[in-house]
């Protein structure tokens, strides 16, 4: 699901459980554009200050790599939102994360807050990354308040399971291109971009696994530069308003943001050991300063449009600035099919004595083994560059830190995070994987931010990733054959976390590798 792959079995399996038919007839939404930044706002002092010291032209930044962090964050911003609140998400499960957010979304727009979501029309069918759920019926509920809006991306017509089914059936190659962009602005003077879905496992509460991953959050000019972005696919031809019923008899009484729910739901033992109830931020606000770099700052995206004919720009966004690398490159991203350029660039670097290391996931640390099975060929040409691969262990010494919430333990860890570092000066972070989907297939954003600082501290944090006791080496041995190398010691076969995951990782070679 991670990567916009895992969802489909899941649908595919469960469209032949539904009824009739119900197709929709669209109608095209105004245009709008994101809220100027008012002088009022809670952020607005902030982002004064950083202007007075640095700039105008610089914004400061946080990174958000702890599970807590980020959740509490994205909690923080949206409670001390004034004016407006924006978000896009590929996209926003119904499990006790969504429910969360939601909750505090809607008590935003209560306050007066303008509020507009957009999200992938994946998210009006799925409760989580196993279960279908279809939310229309709710998700209009929510878009009858006057304070919200709510719009999907590349929207299925047929509204029902069953028509969905038919749906990828016979216009597979549209809809099987999705909005994977990840982003919240609040009051368009504060932003969080990076890799985090709307989930459980995204924000350490997932039973069974969760992922390290990596948000930043940008306080000044970042956020209008993300607003560009949200304004340019809340206005696209692809994107339309979220369905109205035919009555409101169709409308849940009970549903997850029912009070009865939210009682239920705060009641998580997670959320209560890090005090996610609370909704008073002044003084975590008032020591924001403290934590910020500053630095300029590039956001990128794909066109919004996901014609046969469009080229996504993050591909080239992403090959320039490794090609800019003067003597070190980290890499860390979840899901790595390298292609012809890829490993041209790796080779470039290579010749000019770039030092380049790389983390990926193992097969024991993927959520998505059809991923590994089109990866593993590609272990070898990459060591041939010269550049260090790493694989994280499912058992990453860090996952308790860093990926989940105490008291919950998961089965495992898995690698979600999309960064690079360039010569500690530069640093990239947003949603691109790097595989054909993501390549080719999604629309894709991230910010680019110049700060010595912030990318001193995100090497750091990549590297503390690579150390043994959080992945293992892949290097090849004196008889030539593939070793993983970790504290745990060495294995002449990829880790993985069972026999059926070997058993997936066969089957899945045999599947087009265009399709990950």
């Amino acid at each position: 699901m991670a990567g916009g792959r895992g969802n489909w079995a899941t649908l595919l399996v469960s469209f032949w459980l539904a009824g009739c038919a119900s197709q929709t007839v669209w109608q095209k939404p105004p245009q709008e554009a994101a809220q100027a930044p008012r002088p009022d706002s809670h952020f607005a002092p902030l982002e004064a200050a950083i202007a007075a010291q640095h700039g105008t032209d610089y914004s400061g930044f946080n990174l958000l790599e702890k599970s807590d962090r980020a959740l509490l964050w994205r909690l923080a911003l949206i409670d001390s939102a004034r004016h407006s609140i924006d978000l896009q998400y590929y996209v926003w499960f119904g499990d006790t994360l969504g429910r969360l957010m939601m909750d505090r979304v809607i008590k935003a727009a209560d306050r007066g807050v303008k509020v507009r979501i957009l999200f992938d029309d994946l998210s009006t069918m799925l409760h989580d990354m196993t279960h279908v759920e279809m939310r229309d019926s709710l998700l209009y509920r929510i878009d009858r308040h006057p304070n919200i809006q709510i719009r999907v991306f590349n929207p299925w017509d047929d509204r029902s399971l069953f028509g969905r089914g038919i749906g990828i059936v016979s216009d597979f190659k549209r809809l099987n291109r999705r909005m994977h962009n990840k982003q919240m602005v609040v009051d368009n003077r504060v932003a969080i971009i990076g890799g985090r879905n709307l989930g459980d496992e995204y924000f350490g509460l997932n039973p069974e696994f969760n992922f390290h991953d990596l948000d930043v959050l940008g306080v000044g000019p970042v956020a209008r530069q993300a607003s560009q972005v949200f304004d340019r696919y809340w206005n696209s031809e692809w994107v339309r308003a979220i369905p109205k019923l035919a009555t409101d008899a169709e409308i849940p009484p009970e549903d997850e943001i029912s009070a009865s729910a939210i009682r239920s739901m705060m009641a998580n033992p997670g959320l209560q050991a890090i005090e996610a109830g609370r909704t008073d931020w002044t003084a975590q606000i008032a020591d924001l300063p403290e934590l910020l770099a500053a630095g300029r700052s590039e956001v990128h995206t794909d066109s919004p449009s996901r014609s046969a004919e469009t080229h996504n720009h993050m591909p080239d966004a992403i090959r320039a600035l490794m090609r800019s690398t003067r003597s070190e490159l980290l890499i860390t991203n979840a899901y790595i099919i390298p292609d012809a350029n890829f490993m041209a660039d790796l080779r470039e670097l290579g010749e000019r004595g770039v030092k380049v290391r790389i983390l990926t996931n193992s097969l024991a640390s993927h959520d998505v083994p059809a991923v590994n099975s089109h990866y593993e060929k590609w272990r070898e040409p990459i060591l041939a560059t010269g550049a260090q691969l790493f694989e994280l262990r499912s058992d990453a010494e860090m996952r308790g830190e860093l990926a989940e919430i105490a008291p919950l333990r998961g089965e495992f860890v898995g690698l979600h995070t999309k960064a690079m570092v360039i010569d500690r000066q530069r640093s990239f972070i947003g949603s691109m994987n790097l595989d054909p989907r993501s390549e080719i297939l999604n629309s894709e954003m991230g910010v680019i931010v110049e700060s010595p600082p912030l990318a001193e501290k995100l090497a750091e944090r990549m590297l503390r990733d690579m150390d043994g006791a959080n992945s293992w080496q892949v290097i090849r041995s004196d008889d030539g054959e593939l070793r993983w190398r970790s504290h745990a010691g060495e294995l002449s076969r990829q880790p993985a976390r069972s026999f059926l995951q070997r058993v997936e990782n066969v089957i899945f070679k045999f599947f087009p590798v265009d399709l990950y």
